[in-house]
C-alpha cells in the first residue's frame, strides 16, 4: 500500500468523516498530492495545517468530474455509500487505478487485530459490547470503531499489539477492500437494505459476505444460526465457524437453563440469568449472544462476558429513552434506517406505541412493517420521502390513524397530542436520514432536543 502513497498523488472521493480521515492518514504517509472531492459545492471542511504541510492538497467540490482520474493518480479512495456506478470510478477501473475503501486504505498499518462486524441491523450495539467485553477481559484500551463514527484511518497507528478494534462494518465499506482481514468476523443478520446502492439481493449478500474473504485458518467466524441466509454462508470463510443462537443449541452461544451461555463440546456453561440482562429485547438479546461469541473466540473470559452483559448500558440514537412527560416515555430509535430494524423497535415495548417513521427512500418494502404497525401502533406519524410509500402500505392493512409533517420538530409534536399517559412515543424511522438530515445522529439529537423543549414547557 505505502508505494502507492508515498510521493504519489491520491484521489480521495466523498469528504465526510471516513474522506477526511483518509486524506489525514494520506498526508501522514507522504503522500505528493492528494485531491479531496465532494458532489457538495457547500461542504464545510479544509485540511488542517499539518495535513498541507506534509501534503498538497487541492479541495475539488461540487461534482465528481471522470478527469480527476488521469494517468498521474496512483490510487482512489471511495467513501462509504457513495454510488460505485460513478463516471469516476469507471474510469478508474478501465485505468487499472486501484479502488479502494477507506478501510482498506487503513488496513496495512493497524497493529492492532481487528474484530469485524457487520450485518443489516444491531452493528452498533453488538460493536460497543465487543469493544467493552475485551476491555473487561485485560486486552488494555479497546477501542469501537469504524462505521460507528470514528474512522479506521483515525485510529491507524495509534493501537498496539496487546489491544483490539471492534470494528463496525458497512456493506458500502467491505465491498471494496482487496486484503482487509478481520482475526474474528461476525455476520449477524441479513434483511433487505440498500437495494438502492446494490441493486438487488445477491449484491448487497455478497457485499457483506467479503468480510470473510481473505479469512485463513488462524482466524475466526461467527455466524447467527436463526437466520438462514447468514448460515448459508459459512462456507465462504476459511477460518473456525462459531454459532450463536436465541432459538437452539449450536456450538456457540445459545440459551439454555433460562441463561445466556457457551454451549461446547457436549457442555453448558451459564454466563448471564437471562433476566439479568442489562438490555432488554429479543434484538439485543441477539446483539448479546453474537458479541459473546465474538469475545470469547477472541480469549475473553467468561466472567468478563458475563459482567458485561449484566452491566452494558447500550449505545444512543438505538432504543435510548430520552425522558418521560406527562406520564408518556420518549425513545430515540434513529439508528433504525430500515423496516426491519423498525419492526425490532415496536416489539422491545408492550402495549401500542405512537410510531415516528419516514426518511430517505432505499428502495426498501414497507409491507412487513406495515402489517407490525396494524398490531402495535396507535397513532403513526410520518415525514420524509418515504411519507407517502409508508402510508399506502399501512393504509393496504387497514390502517389509517396516521399524519404527514414536515418536520421532526411537528412529529414530536403529532405523536404528543396523540399520546396518552403510560405509553411510548417511538422515533423509528425505518429509513435512512439524509433527506433531511446529515445523518442518523444529526436526527437522533434534534428528536431529543425537541422532546427534552416539551418536557421544559410543559
Amino acid at each position: 500500500m505505502i508505494e502507492r502513497i508515498r510521493n504519489q498523488k491520491v484521489l480521495v472521493v466523498g469528504l465526510a468523516r471516513s474522506g477526511r480521515a483518509a486524506v489525514k492518514l494520506l498526508a501522514g504517509k507522504g503522500a505528493k498530492e492528494i485531491i479531496a472531492n465532494d458532489a457538495d459545492e457547500n461542504i464545510d471542511w479544509q485540511p488542517g495545517a499539518k495535513e498541507t504541510n506534509r501534503s498538497s492538497i487541492r479541495l475539488v467540490t461540487g461534482g465528481n468530474p471522470p478527469e480527476l482520474v488521469n494517468g498521474t493518480v496512483s490510487l482512489v479512495v471511495k467513501s462509504p455509500g457513495i454510488p460505485s456506478s460513478l463516471e469516476l470510478f469507471e474510469k478508474a477501473r478501465r485505468n487499472g487505478v486501484p479502488l479502494i475503501s477507506e478501510i482498506e486504505l487503513a488496513y496495512p498499518f493497524i497493529k492492532s487485530p481487528i474484530v469485524g462486524i457487520t450485518g443489516t441491523n444491531g452493528k452498533t450495539t453488538t460493536t460497543m459490547f465487543v469493544a467493552e467485553m475485551f476491555q473487561q477481559g485485560g486486552w488494555g484500551k479497546s477501542v469501537a470503531a469504524g462505521n460507528i463514527g470514528l474512522p479506521l484511518c483515525d485510529v491507524a497507528g495509534k493501537t498496539s499489539e496487546g489491544e483490539v478494534i471492534a470494528a463496525e462494518l458497512s456493506s458500502f465499506q467491505l465491498d471494496d477492500i482487496e486484503h482487509f482481514r478481520p482475526w474474528v468476523a461476525v455476520l449477524l443478520n441479513i434483511t433487505e437494505d440498500h437495494l438502492n446502492y446494490h441493486g438487488d439481493m445477491e449484491s448487497y449478500i455478497n457485499a457483506k459476505s467479503k468480510i470473510f474473504v481473505n479469512q485463513t485458518a488462524s482466524d475466526m467466524a461467527v455466524f447467527n444460526a436463526d437466520d438462514a441466509r447468514v448460515s448459508g454462508l459459512a462456507s465462504r470463510t476459511a477460518g473456525k465457524v462459531i454459532w450463536f443462537s436465541r432459538n437452539k443449541l449450536v456450538p456457540g452461544f445459545c440459551l439454555s437453563r433460562g441463561a445466556v451461555g457457551l454451549n461446547w463440546k457436549g457442555e453448558f456453561y451459564p454466563v448471564c440469568p437471562l433476566e439479568e440482562l442489562s438490555l432488554k429485547g429479543e434484538h439485543n438479546l441477539e446483539n448479546a449472544l453474537a458479541a459473546s461469541a465474538a469475545a470469547w473466540a477472541g480469549g475473553v473470559d467468561l466472567e468478563s462476558i458475563g459482567r458485561v452483559l449484566h452491566e452494558f448500558q447500550g449505545v444512543e440514537h438505538r432504543l435510548e429513552h430520552v425522558a418521560e412527560t406527562g406520564g408518556v416515555t420518549f425513545v430515540n430509535d434513529s439508528k433504525a434506517t430500515n423496516p426491519e430494524a423498525a419492526i425490532k423497535a415496536l416489539t422491545a415495548f408492550p402495549g401500542k406505541k405512537i410510531l415516528i417513521a419516514g426518511g430517505m427512500d432505499k428502495g426498501g418494502d414497507f409491507s412487513s412493517m406495515a402489517d407490525h404497525v396494524k398490531e402495535e401502533v396507535k397513532f403513526l406519524v410520518l415525514l420524509g420521502e418515504t411519507a407517502p410509500r409508508i402510508a399506502e402500505a399501512v393504509e393496504k392493512e387497514g390502517f389509517d390513524r396516521w399524519c404527514r409533517v414536515g418536520s421532526l420538530e411537528e412529529a414530536v409534536e403529532a405523536a404528543r397530542e396523540n399520546a396518552s399517559p403510560g405509553e411510548v412515543v417511538l422515533l423509528s424511522p425505518a429509513c435512512a436520514s439524509w433527506d433531511m438530515f446529515e445523518d442518523y445522529e444529526q436526527r437522533g439529537r434534534v428528536f431529543k432536543e425537541a422532546v427534552l423543549s416539551i418536557k421544559e414547557n410543559r
